[in-house]
């Protein structure tokens, strides 16, 4: 953290900006600390269960708060993601859909990965019959520089097996994600 924290206040004076007043004299250790943070995702452990009763529908978590930090700006981005899977032979632990949302999100990403990513590892862990992701964020490298394009959204999804291949499950699932 040391010297994330020179780092910081190297980078604020390069671009000009006076760390010395009292308001912005901690102003890199604060920052080396937010962005430690944004980079250290919770550890978790993945809890499935049999699925002794043999459940076959769409299980979809909405809505599932999202924050990220573009790779290419290092800026956040910020939304949702809903996640869904057809189960098989294992059912997950609900709270797992969102902590395989923040387990990805925790590193500089791009939206289409991160979307990817997410389906792809429950794909591995649950062997289900299908998978989906969809992924609304709002990035601030678009909104708050450069174009300044504030208030859009950008959507991602990422659909697997029978969600895929489909054409009435991939409607259930695009359908029930609208908000």
């Amino acid at each position: 953290m040391a010297a994330a924290e020179q780092a910081a206040g190297l980078f604020l004076q390069a671009l000009g900006v006076p760390t010395e007043s009292e308001s912005l004299r901690d102003t890199p250790r604060r920052m080396a600390k937010a962005y430690a943070e944004l980079f250290s995702p919770r550890p978790f452990d993945l809890t499935t269960f049999p699925n002794d009763e043999g459940y076959d529908e769409l299980v979809l978590a909405r809505r599932i708060p999202l924050r990220s930090v573009c790779e290419h700006h290092l800026l956040p981005f910020v939304g949702v993601a809903h996640v869904g899977y057809l189960p098989k032979d294992r059912i997950l632990g609900l709270s797992k859909l969102a902590r395989v949302v923040e387990h990805f999100a925790y590193r500089p990403q791009v939206q289409e990965r991160l979307t990817k990513q997410i389906a792809d590892w429950l794909d591995t862990q649950l062997s289900p019959r299908g998978v989906g992701v969809v992924i609304e964020a709002e990035h601030t490298c678009m909104s708050l520089r450069g174009v300044r394009a504030g208030g859009s959204d950008t959507v991602t999804s990422t659909l697997l097996g029978t969600l895929r291949s489909d054409a009435r499950s991939r409607q259930e699932f695009l359908a029930l994600t609208q908000s």
